[in-house]
C-alpha cells in the first residue's frame, strides 16, 4: 500500500510582494516531495496579482473550510497568530516560516525550509502543545474569535485618562489596577506584548498565566503569575465609558460595566518544531537574552 500524501494548508502575509520568491520555493519543495497544497483564498488572490502568472495548487479555501495534515504559515508572528485562529480546535499542527522580523512563533527561516521539509516527510519533528486563553463578556457578547494564543488585554480607548480594572481570581478579590491597561498572557505570549511592558518570561508548558499592568499609576503594582486553572474576572471603569478588549492584537470596544471572564481555553494549538530546537536557544538567538554588550 502506498503511503498517504501529506496535505498542507497555506496561510500567508499579503503585504510583502518582494518576498514572493519564498512562496515559489516553498510550493516547489512541497510538489517535489509529493505533497498536496491548498491555499487560503485571500492569499491565493494576492499571489496571483503579485506574481502575474498562474501557479499550481490543489485547492483554494475560505477561512476554516479546509482539510489538511499540516498548516503552514509564511510571514511573521502576526501571520502565525492569524493561522492559529483559523485552525481553532482542529488539532492540526502548524509550522511557521518566518519572512518577517523577529519570528518567535514562526521560527523556521527560508534557508531552513529544505531541511525542515525533508524532516517532515520523514516524520522527524516534534509537536509542542500551547495553551490559549478564552474571554467571555456576558453583558456584551464579543463579535470576534474569543481565544488568544498570546494574550488577552484590556486597554484604555482614548489617549488621556487611565482606566480602573477591578480584578478577582476564583471569586477572591486581587487588586484594582489604575493603569493604561492590563495584559493576561499565556507562556507563549510572555515574550510578546507582556514582555515589552515589564512582564516575566515564562517557559512553555508551565501551565501559568502572567498578569501585567500597562503603565500602572502606582509603583507597587507589579506583574503576578497565576496557575492557568483559575478564572479571572475583570470589571472596568473608564471616564470615556468604554474600553478596548484586545485578543492577540484584534481589538473591539466594550461598554463600561461589562464584565470580562477569562479562563484557559478547552483546546490547545499544536506547533511543529524541528528536533533539537529549544525554547532557551530561541531566547538567546532571537532576543539576545543574557547577552553581555561588554564582550
Amino acid at each position: 500500500m502506498s503511503e498517504k500524501k501529506l496535505t498542507f494548508a497555506l496561510f500567508g502575509h499579503t503585504f510583502q510582494a518582494e518576498k514572493s520568491v519564498y512562496i515559489e520555493a516553498l510550493l516547489s519543495m512541497l510538489k517535489e516531495r509529493g505533497g498536496k497544497i491548498v491555499i487560503a483564498r485571500n492569499f491565493y488572490q494576492y499571489l496571483k496579482n503579485t506574481l502575474k502568472r498562474p501557479f499550481a495548487v490543489d485547492g483554494v479555501f475560505d477561512t476554516t473550510d479546509y482539510e489538511a495534515d499540516i498548516v503552514l504559515s509564511i510571514g511573521g508572528d502576526g501571520t502565525f497568530l492569524q493561522a492559529a485562529s483559523n485552525v481553532g480546535g482542529r488539532d492540526t499542527p502548524i509550522l511557521g516560516i518566518n519572512t518577517g522580523r523577529l519570528g518567535f512563533l514562526a521560527d523556521t527561516t527560508p534557508a531552513e525550509m529544505k531541511q525542515t521539509f525533508d524532516d517532515i516527510f520523514q516524520h522527524r519533528y516534534q509537536i509542542e502543545s500551547r495553551s490559549l486563553l478564552q474571554v467571555e463578556c456576558p453583558e456584551q457578547p464579543l463579535r470576534g474569535y474569543p481565544f488568544g494564543l498570546n494574550e488577552i488585554s484590556v486597554l484604555k480607548r482614548d489617549s488621556s485618562s487611565m482606566i480602573s480594572i477591578r480584578t478577582t481570581v476564583n471569586d477572591i478579590y486581587l487588586n484594582t489596577y489604575q493603569a493604561d491597561g492590563l495584559i493576561l498572557a499565556t507562556p507563549t505570549g510572555s515574550t510578546a506584548y507582556s514582555l515589552s511592558v515589564g512582564g516575566p518570561i515564562i517557559a512553555p508548558q508551565s501551565n501559568t498565566i502572567a498578569m501585567t499592568p500597562v503603565a500602572p499609576h502606582s509603583l507597587n503594582m507589579r506583574p503576578i503569575v497565576l496557575t492557568d486553572d483559575c478564572q479571572i474576572i475583570l470589571e472596568v471603569e473608564s471616564r470615556s465609558h468604554n474600553f478596548l478588549v484586545s485578543i492577540d492584537g484584534r481589538s473591539e470596544t466594550c461598554r463600561q460595566g461589562s464584565r470580562l471572564i477569562i479562563r484557559k481555553a478547552p483546546f490547545t494549538v499544536k506547533l511543529i518544531k524541528r528536533l533539537g530546537h529549544h525554547f532557551f536557544e530561541t531566547l538567546h538567538q532571537k532576543m539576545m537574552w543574557g547577552a553581555d554588550g561588554r564582550v
